[in-house]
């Protein structure tokens, strides 16, 4: 538990709005490498880690999008405020009165998202507010003697945490640094596999799914399970028919997303995560979801299909700088993969013909 704490609070630490996951790219190398044949990225920045099976055995592709939610300069005026723009899924309520950090190439300039206060608010503000980031400048020649330019990456300025109750975490970025997090324990766990392992951190999943594209196409597995987070709605205010998923209830096997629009996990994947969830006596979750997407519903669209599933770990307030999630479900999520991985089939007709074993 204490080793799977420290890689996720590395991890949600770290800077890596989508388009400039270079930073947690470099982490995820440096935990993935010693328990790996091969590391290397590809031409959109997927971080693609390759643990060698046998040659007949099956390619198995582990996807988690190492990018977050974020801001980015947009303009600056003649009195030093900057406007910002939107990157991935954000409310404009989770901006109001936010610490943040500009990112330039001199280093990170801390700032905070201004708003007018109530003694100054029109009615619009309630739904649509005038929000800016406050440097302490005078003026856009101060701003830009600091570094900042249009274009530059903004994230919002918050720690990881553990909360009052035991293995309950609270940060930025947990989606999907929790995914991450997994994905390289996982990998450092798992030994007694036949299968090449592809694990992949994958780029730019806030912002249309991007990296998972691209990746799999390129590496072309036998079948592939998306790590990510699964919205909870155990939480007041949210009925909890709309996102029945609990933290601490177990890693989330989600079997249909944004109403099927997204991915449909296939039959295979599905089971192999269920009957391995029961073999080790796991507590895990299943979801119909009909809103959001993952990495999987790219990459089983890949070349001729790929079959493909999504294992979550539920975590509340997403896409926000203070979800919360359970160290206990991100456990059990990593022992629920390694014991599904290894209970692949290692033989040469699921590898070339995998509607043989998924009938």
């Amino acid at each position: 538990m204490r080793r799977l704490q420290k890689i996720i609070k590395t991890l949600s630490e770290a800077i890596g709005v989508s388009g400039n996951e270079g930073e947690v790219r470099r982490i995820m190398s440096e935990y993935l490498r010693p328990h790996v044949d091969e590391v290397r990225v590809d031409m959109l920045g997927n971080l693609i880690a390759i643990k060698k099976g046998k040659i007949d055995a099956p390619r198995i592709m582990l996807a988690a999008h190492m990018d977050e939610i974020g801001l980015v300069v947009k303009f600056i005026n003649d009195k030093g405020f900057i406007k910002f723009a939107r990157v991935g899924g954000i409310h404009f309520s989770t901006l109001v009165n936010r610490r943040i950090v500009v990112h330039t190439e001199k280093g990170p300039i801390r700032g905070v998202i201004g708003i007018r206060p109530p003694h100054l608010q029109r009615e619009v503000d309630d739904k649509d507010p005038d929000l800016f980031i406050d440097v302490g400048a005078t003026s856009k020649k101060n701003v830009e003697a600091m570094g900042i330019t249009v274009g530059d990456y903004i994230t919002f300025d918050q720690h990881f945490e553990v909360l009052g109750a035991p293995n309950i975490i609270t940060g930025k970025a947990l989606d999907n640094r929790i995914g991450c997090a997994v994905l390289v324990e996982t990998v450092r766990q798992l030994k007694d596999s036949d299968c090449t392992i592809f694990a992949v951190g994958t780029v730019q999943e806030e912002v249309g799914l991007k990296g998972a594209r691209v990746a799999a196409y390129g590496l072309k597995p036998t079948l592939a399970i998306a790590l990510d987070v699964a919205v909870s709605a155990d939480f007041p205010g949210v009925e909890l028919h709309m996102a029945p998923v609990k933290l601490g209830a177990g890693p989330v096997i989600i079997l249909m997303e944004a109403g099927g629009r997204g991915t449909i996990t296939h039959p295979a994947v599905k089971h192999l995560l269920v009957d391995a969830g029961k073999a080790k006596k796991l507590p895990y979750q299943l979801k119909v979801s009909e809103g959001g997407q993952t990495d999987a519903a790219m990459i089983y669209l890949s070349r001729e299909g790929i079959p493909s599933g999504v294992l979550s770990v539920a975590s509340r307030y997403i896409h926000s700088p203070i979800e919360v999630a359970s160290l206990k479900d991100m456990e059990n999520a990593v022992t629920l993969l390694v014991e599904a991985i290894k209970a692949v089939p290692a033989n040469t007709e699921f590898a070339s013909e995998p509607s043989i074993v998924l009938q």
